[in-house]
């Protein structure tokens, strides 16, 4: 398949030298676009203002009101969280562009999330929640995290509709209200929801994929996220029969919290390479040059090398894709200054790469701790994440869309190392596929969940324009 891929690739790179002009938004379609995106960006979706479901039901009216028929464009209201992980109502939209005639095959899911993390005005040099476009860019929370893509995806409809087109399998769209906390939408849409959807045969996601281009404007590749890793948290708890300040003894339980979590952040797990990460470090290597290069070429001659593959850990842009990797994001301890603590605790966040077993890491936190006075228990019931097989029409399609905007752009399969809403249907058995067609400048413009968020305002258009090449490909045929 990684053979099929590069085939693929090398195919369309040669089609795409002899391409004509890129295509390109029309006047009238760049300002929809536009006055969609400001208005999304303007809505504060961050869970506990309720602003989802007021998204929801803007974005639903954008598709009736270009003739999507009613009865098929949904919003669904549903509840989210708890009193740890908060609370909210929230809203996913589910829309269905049914197939003219007999369907070629089952639907094509196309997904993303409405809500966003929370932004403070005085931590960014514009309103987060009011869009400003400045020097080329559109800047606000979510333009890039991820409401770019339900843009994109809404625009691409919208205007593929108005051209005429008529899809030969069903188009269903989900956009959740909670990916960014609790995730229920998605795994309301791999379960209950699933007749909803229409039994999808894979999905294609927008908070996946994107391009990145230098400072000077060359575009260094576009991935295809095909996997991601586990979300698993694990918390380390000590108890102590404390005492007085005054009285301290060898036992104290911040003490013993701070060696364990000492041996986490020292403890390295095995590499591991996959189907996507193999293919990812492939293409990497042939452009990567220096000590990391031949980090990444050694790692890939001999997966035995673990000196190969520490180096590329090490890198900063490679952090997270050589194995699983955990660390501590939370302390607790203690309940006066002049006690010694009955109790400390530590939050650790691990990323498992797919197919690990959460159950089998926190047995091996708790032989990296070696220390019984140190319990490690889990947060969650997450199952092990599932990485999607390189389906050959999937990849030629968003490699054609790629080399139509960008000819001679390398394209190559990604492991994310966040998680997304792919990973309740990649357990269910749904392929997904991060195919996003923005692009960013790497590293000044990774700013998602950070200060003063922002896209390129050219990006914008081109993904509009990516999400009808990808679609006349794969629903059109």
């Amino acid at each position: 398949m990684r053979l099929m891929f590069a085939a693929l690739l090398t195919a369309s790179s040669a089609a795409a030298l002899a391409a004509p002009a890129a295509p390109a938004l029309s006047p009238a379609r760049h300002q929809a676009t536009h006055d969609m995106f400001e208005h999304v960006i303007n809505m504060p979706t961050v869970i506990g203002r309720h602003q989802v479901p007021a998204m929801a039901q803007y974005v639903a009216d954008q598709f009736t009101a270009a003739g999507f028929p009613a009865a098929d464009v949904h919003v669904v209201p549903y509840h989210t969280g708890s009193a740890t992980t908060g609370e909210d109502d929230t809203a996913a939209l589910i829309v269905r562009w049914r197939a003219s005639g007999k369907a070629s095959g089952k639907p094509i899911l196309l997904m993303g999330h409405m809500d966003v993390v929370e932004a403070k005005r005085e931590d960014s040099t514009t309103d987060p929640f009011v869009m400003t476009t400045r020097d080329g860019y559109y800047y606000g929370r979510g333009t890039i995290d991820m409401k770019d893509g339900i843009v994109g995806i809404t625009q691409a409809m919208i205007d593929l509709k108005a051209a005429g087109f008529k899809p030969k399998r069903d188009i269903v769209v989900l956009f959740t209200g909670d990916e960014e906390t609790n995730g229920i939408g998605a795994a309301k849409g791999a379960s209950e929801w699933l007749d909803l959807l229409g039994h999808p045969e894979y999905g294609l996601n927008a908070d996946g994929g994107r391009g990145s281009k230098t400072a000077g404007g060359e575009m260094i590749g576009f991935t295809m996220q095909t996997a991601e890793k586990t979300f698993a948290g694990y918390t380390l708890t000590v108890r102590n029969r404390g005492g007085h300040s005054s009285k301290p003894r060898k036992d104290n339980a911040i003490y013993s919290l701070a060696h364990a979590i000492d041996k986490i952040e020292a403890y390295r797990f095995e590499p591991m390479l996959s189907e996507t990460t193999r293919a990812y470090f492939t293409a990497r290597a042939k452009m990567e040059k220096g000590p990391l290069g031949d980090a990444m070429r050694a790692w890939l001659a001999n997966p035995d090398d673990g000196q190969a593959a520490d180096v590329v850990e090490a890198d900063e842009g490679q952090v997270g894709l050589t194995r699983t990797r955990c660390v501590a994001t939370r302390l607790f301890a203690g309940h006066a200054d002049n006690a010694l603590p009955q109790l400390a605790t530590a939050m650790i966040n691990c990323r498992l790469f797919p197919g690990v077993d959460p159950n089998v890491v926190r047995v091996d936190l708790e032989k990296i701790v070696a220390d019984p006075d140190v319990k490690v228990t889990r947060n969650d019931d997450y199952v092990a994440s599932l990485a999607s097989p390189l389906r050959p029409d999937v990849t030629n399609a968003h490699t054609k869309a790629v080399q139509a905007l960008h000819p001679g752009t390398a394209v190559y399969p990604e492991m994310s190392t966040g998680a997304s809403d792919a990973r309740p249907f990649r357990v269910a058995g749904i392929p997904v596929y991060g195919t996003n067609g923005g692009w960013l400048v790497a590293p000044t413009d990774l700013r998602a969940h950070g200060k003063d968020e922002r896209l390129p305002v050219q990006s914008l258009d081109d993904n509009v324009v990516h999400w009808e090449i990808m679609l006349r490909e794969l629903a059109g045929k």
